[in-house]
């Protein structure tokens, strides 16, 4: 046993810290369970199955405080614990924080939409697809390798192609999946072709190597491993929806059911641009060069599109809000991207991930509210159009108000502080790693975004057109909408608890 355990054959067999791997591990476990469960359920208790996957997410969720008193690996190579393949560190507990936290609002959001949907749509498979999705996004900030990066962007992706076309007979539900699919698959090929090239080039897959490696590759190389770091990229800027990767995104948002869609807006992106962080600021460091002015130019890009998109969205056309929130989301992306850009002009590029990081939560909690507020919309109107939320302060003033602040934060006007706060975050880090250009984009969209942001406010509080239609508000939807409320509002208050709890000791 002694000659085994020295030799690098006993690499294969490692033991697991089941404790660090426990988050994801006991998402994909409740899908399982839901799955089987499912068989077995009489058809009037399938409403169970939902409210033990909230329980599962929220199990997870709070199995991320024993991982808190420090940095924890796992799938380590033989003799070297400090290149594994899973690491459970602050950065991880984070996006893990954001996803399990983004899947917990959508879950309890989905309860109602499918009491709603009377049969329309399978619930053991929904419940089983939505989990599935949720630990391939819980694990992938942990993936300190290329090849698991890949694979949790899969497992993050296959079932989400599935939920977008579970309506069973709506064609506009199968167009939309087709196009998601076909688009995420096409963007999946192109990252796979650059990480083979990076590791054609330095003969390893885990990200510090990499980084230690790539400086070093031999000259008539450089063109190859400049290839692969750009090609990487690809697939996780599929993911944030970043132009022009992303004409996907309104029809995928249309047809899918609406808490797919707020899943998509906001564990969609923490997937893209958390495999973006990975793969530029911990694997490429050295061609920041390469990646730092490619993620400017697909900033400002993606911002005005999402902006310019959003402006055209008529009150009257059908799924117009959907839409309209659609494009804000590829909008936002934008912004997202801005800090990313700023690490590849910066000395220390692991401290403007920080900035990103704050305004991923500050969009993930009042865009999931904006979400709930247009799921109570669409049960009493399901062309779910601008012009069906004239009034709504006459019919539901809570709702209204709630709606108002999340736009309002969005759009970073005060009383939506945390939404001011976390714009100021980003233009700043623009600002300091020397891109006046990209900070002035910024400025001018986040301006030419208040048009939108406005009307839509300004519309809830209108006098409505005839008798307003008030209806009770299902328990699920309330504790999503008092959840998202209560968060954007203590943020508000405090928008420096951002910062600190999402830069603090980063990586």
């Amino acid at each position: 046993m002694s000659v085994l355990a020295q030799s690098p054959v006993a690499s294969a067999v490692q033991s697991v810290d089941w404790l660090a791997v426990a988050p994801p591990a006991l998402t994909a476990v409740t899908a399982l369970a839901v799955l089987v469960a499912d068989l077995f359920v009489p058809r009037a208790r399938k409403p169970l199955l939902g409210w033990v996957s909230v329980a599962g997410l929220a199990a997870s969720a709070l199995l991320l405080l024993p991982l808190l008193d420090g940095d924890r690996g796992t799938f380590c190579r033989y003799r070297q614990p400090g290149v594994c393949s899973y690491t459970a560190d602050h950065f991880t507990l984070v996006i893990q924080f954001l996803v399990l936290g983004g899947a917990l609002l959508a879950a309890l959001l989905s309860v109602t939409a499918l009491k709603d949907a009377r049969g329309g749509l399978p619930e053991g498979e929904y419940w089983f697809l939505l989990l599935s999705a949720t630990a391939g996004a819980a694990l992938l900030p942990a993936a300190r390798d290329l090849a698991t990066l890949i694979v949790a962007l899969e497992v993050a992706s296959l079932p989400a192609f599935a939920l977008v076309g579970l309506r069973h007979g709506d064609r506009r539900s199968s167009d939309a999946a087709l196009k998601f699919f076909l688009s995420s698959v096409t963007a999946t090929a192109v990252s796979l072709l650059g990480v083979s090239f990076v590791y054609a080039t330095t003969g390893t897959l885990y990200l510090t190597q990499v980084a230690d490696r790539l400086p070093h590759v031999a000259g008539q190389f450089h063109t190859l491993a400049q290839t692969g770091v750009v090609l990487t990229l690809v697939g996780f800027a599929f993911k944030l929806a970043a132009v022009p990767f992303h004409f996907w995104v309104p029809d995928t948002y249309v047809g899918a059911p609406l808490p797919i869609a707020a899943y998509l807006s906001v564990v969609g992106k923490a997937v893209g641009f958390t495999g973006l962080i990975l793969v530029t600021v911990v694997a490429f460091p050295s061609y920041a060069d390469v990646w730092g002015p490619a993620l400017a130019a697909l900033a400002a890009l993606t911002m005005t599109v999402g902006n310019a998109g959003a402006l055209r969205q008529s009150a009257t056309r059908a799924y117009g809000a959907v839409r309209l929130l659609a494009w804000s989301s590829v909008g936002q992306a934008g912004y997202l991207l801005v800090p990313l850009a700023a690490a590849g002009y910066t000395d220390d590029p692991r401290g403007t991930v920080g900035s990103t990081v704050a305004y991923a939560l500050m969009y993930a909690a009042v865009n999931l509210g904006a979400f709930a507020v247009a799921a109570l919309v669409g049960r009493a109107r399901p062309g779910n159009r601008l012009a069906d939320y004239r009034g709504l302060y006459a019919a539901h003033p809570v709702c209204a108000l709630l709606l108002a602040f999340f736009l309002l934060c969005l759009a970073g006007l005060p009383p939506g502080v945390i939404g001011l706060f976390a714009k100021v975050t980003v233009f700043s880090a623009a600002v300091g790693a020397g891109l006046g250009w990209l900070a002035v984009v910024m400025a001018v969209n986040v301006v030419v975004a208040l048009y939108y942001y406005l009307r839509w406010t300004a519309l809830l509080f209108r006098a409505p057109e005839g008798e307003p239609v008030r209806h009770r508000v299902p328990a699920p939807l309330t504790a999503a909408l008092a959840l998202t409320g209560v968060l954007g509002v203590a943020l508000s208050g405090a928008p420096q608890l951002v910062l600190r709890f999402a830069g603090g000791g980063l990586f």
